[in-house]
């Protein structure tokens, strides 16, 4: 068994890939849903930016605030594409979904997450609910999601607490997004920094 060494200016992270193939079973009626799904049709690229960055900083989510506008607008545009803010009872937007139909009987479930304020709320059952519910329609056969280690510790758990199977594991590296500016250096204190932020991104 051997290591492998991770240059500091990049992270490396073990992937898991799950599934379902069928809808959960109902668990009954627990009434009144604390979380509420609002449909971004078409989303603004900065409103989306800017919730992707509330709920993602923490675990390093950086993609889509790196693709370049017409990337971003291909994905945001595509009918197939659907964005969702999760709203709780006061109405304030408190997480996003965004579920990709693209490839044809499947959906993936390609972002979910709380703000890191109100995760551990136990709101999450609620938010899985909902997203499901919109995931299983007519003519899909199978729903997916992955998550990393450096996503929230009880993520994996939490997904296969609700169906979810897991099927494959990879490992992931890439460039650290707080080096570059991408993500401030403060961003997921959790993960140690352990090389010196450009000059240009500390400005």
């Amino acid at each position: 068994m051997g290591l492998t060494p991770v240059r500091d200016d990049q992270i490396a992270t073990v992937v898991t890939a799950l599934e379902m193939r069928a809808p959960p079973e109902a668990r009954g009626d627990a009434g009144p849903s604390p979380v509420a799904l609002e449909h971004w049709p078409v989303p603004d690229s900065d409103r989306y930016r800017a919730l992707f960055r509330r709920v993602g900083a923490r675990w390093l989510w950086f993609s889509r605030l790196v693709l370049a506008e017409v990337e971003l607008r291909r994905i945001l545009d595509d009918p197939r594409v659907e964005v969702f803010a999760a709203i709780d009872a006061a109405g304030a937007e408190i997480g996003m979904v965004e579920l990709d139909f693209r490839v044809a009987g499947q959906c993936e479930l390609s972002y979910f997450a709380l703000v890191p304020e109100r995760t551990g709320a136990g709101l999450g059952p609620a938010l899985m609910a909902a997203t499901l519910a919109r995931a299983w329609r007519a003519g899909v056969r199978r729903v997916w999601v992955h998550t990393c280690t450096l996503d929230h510790p009880a993520a994996l758990g939490f997904y296969r607490r609700q169906g979810f199977v897991a099927y494959k594991r990879t490992v992931e590296t890439f460039a650290d997004p707080r080096v570059a500016g991408v993500l401030p250096a403060d961003a997921a204190p959790h993960i140690p920094l352990l090389a010196p932020v450009s000059r240009d991104a500390a400005r």
